[in-house]
């Protein structure tokens, strides 16, 4: 498979201090458990190194998880990092996500605010990192809007825009969950958690596409707004093509080279 297609991210805006890019999925952030595949990261010291051979040292402030696709902003050089990561610290960031879900809820907003844990800080877990909602957990708060509610084949989905009010990890996605409406695609989530060790056992499988319908899960942060200098900065992109073909009714063609570049995604 081309390297090229994985890391084939796009520039959404910059200045001397950062740029903001729309990431694909299953592209991972960072380098992880020592495995040699191309990461966003590695991409973008490729596309600045004039700037790194200048001093510049970039850094990924917004974390996204591997299979989620959308706005990451990366700072420059040191100072930026600083200062941004001060921004995300100090909740003065607008963030917005766009998930489809199944199910159609019963009320166009609401607000989850159960705290959420490691599972394996409770005991002996499968996938220690999986996470759950617990009164032990960490505080953690997010709202929701329907944006439509729609069909695909005889299947009642939603599509949801997401405010998460804390960074905590998988917070989206366990809040969904939690609520009923499970991200369409989430092998961590859609249930208990087997869907994901049946996955990292023998990869992508025609069950595994009857059940989860994408082999990704379908939440694409869509929005990003912070003040930098004295200037509101507001960044939004649009669903990627395979979460739009999905909306269409298209379930299918989803290329499974792509699928094999997620496995191994203990942490993300």
């Amino acid at each position: 498979m081309s390297l090229q297609v994985v890391v084939d991210f796009s520039v959404v805006d910059e200045t001397a201090d950062w740029l903001v890019v729309d990431k694909p999925a299953p592209l991972i952030v960072h380098p992880a458990n020592r495995k040699p595949e191309p990461t966003l990261l590695g991409g973008i010291e490729r596309l600045l190194v004039f700037e790194i051979e200048n001093g510049a040292k970039p850094a990924i402030v917004n974390r996204l998880d591997r299979d989620t696709s959308g706005l990451v902003l990366v700072a420059k050089h040191t100072l930026a990092a600083r200062e941004l990561g001060l921004i995300f610290e100090r909740r003065e960031v607008e963030k917005e996500y766009l998930a489809i879900v199944r199910g159609w809820p019963d009320v166009d907003e609401w607000t989850n605010a159960q705290p959420i844990l490691r599972e394996g800080e409770l005991g002996p877990a499968a996938i220690w990192v999986r996470q759950v909602v617990h009164p032990a957990g960490r505080e953690c708060l997010t709202r929701f809007k329907v944006e439509h509610r729609f069909e695909i084949g005889g299947r009642s989905h939603a599509m949801i825009r997401c405010f998460p009010q804390t960074g905590r990890m998988h917070q989206i996605r366990v809040h969904l969950a939690n609520d009923g409406f499970p991200i369409v695609g989430d092998k961590l989530y859609s249930g208990d958690g087997s869907e994901y060790l049946e996955w990292m056992r023998g990869g992508w499988s025609p069950e595994l596409q009857a059940r989860l319908l994408l082999p990704r899960h379908a939440l694409h942060a869509s929005r990003l707004s912070l003040m930098w200098n004295g200037r509101m900065m507001d960044w939004r992109i649009g669903l990627p093509a395979d979460l739009e073909a999905f909306v269409r009714g298209d379930v299918s063609g989803h290329d499974p080279q792509l699928i094999e570049w997620s496995r191994d995604d203990g942490t993300q």
